[in-house]
């Protein structure tokens, strides 16, 4: 896989640890950019590392719903065991402290053990998903009407519009992925749909989603093609 000016065909193209940033709700796929503003110390700390480095930042989400009894705790709080592993390939400061940059997704990646340092942030040493440097070859296995379908069907719901002119241009690996990362959904939907074995069970669940989310708010909603 080609991300900005390097290429990462197989683990030793990968460090055997990353800084990890846990963010609720923040979804990173393979081939996906997610733009972050960073402002909290650690964090611009992590940065500068990974800027001065190897320019990857592992994204992964807390665990939902778990209990922090005291400030040890909310430091240091439990992580989904599946993320993934992001390129810095856009950095701008602001003047008033802040970065804005933009991650590009390269590949999942499950949490080993932490790796216990000096640094502010937190380090793991992490199971890279090696297959996703090569995925190409699944992307006819997505259903692509049923797909659009739901996305229509969501649209309408909610009285919003898209640039169907550039929906029906993108690929399905970039329509699926770009959907998913966009989704309103919750943390526990963004991290089903990051741990998706693969693109074509990742659009099955996509839809899932959608259609449960229409049917609980809307009643029945057709998601047939128009």
């Amino acid at each position: 896989m080609q991300v900005g000016n390097a290429r990462y065909l197989k683990p030793a193209d990968l460090p055997e640890t990353i800084p990890v940033f846990p963010l609720t709700g923040a979804l990173l796929l393979p081939g996906g950019q997610l733009p972050l503003n960073i402002f909290e110390p650690r964090y611009l700390a992590m940065f500068d590392d990974a800027l001065s480095s190897h320019r990857l930042i592992g994204m992964v989400q807390p665990v939902f719903g778990s209990e922090r009894k005291d400030d040890d705790e909310a430091e240091t709080p439990a992580l989904c065991q599946v993320g993934c592993i992001g390129r810095i390939t856009s950095f701008a400061e602001t003047g008033d402290g802040r970065y804005i940059v933009s991650l590009t997704g390269i590949c999942r990646y499950r949490l080993m053990e932490e790796v216990r340092g000096t640094k502010a942030y937190r380090s793991f040493r992490i199971a890279p998903f090696i297959t996703d440097l090569t995925a190409h070859d699944d992307e006819q296995s997505v259903d692509r009407d049923a797909l659009l379908s739901a996305f229509r069907a969501y649209l309408d719901a909610n009285k919003l519009e898209a640039d169907w002119e550039s929906v029906e241009r993108a690929s399905n690996a970039t329509l699926v992925n770009s959907m998913a990362m966009m989704s309103p959904y919750g943390p526990a939907e963004k991290q089903a749909l990051l741990e998706a074995p693969d693109l074509k069970t990742r659009a099955e669940t996509l839809i899932a989603i959608t259609e449960i989310v229409l049917a609980r708010s809307y009643g029945d909603v057709d998601t047939r093609l128009q």
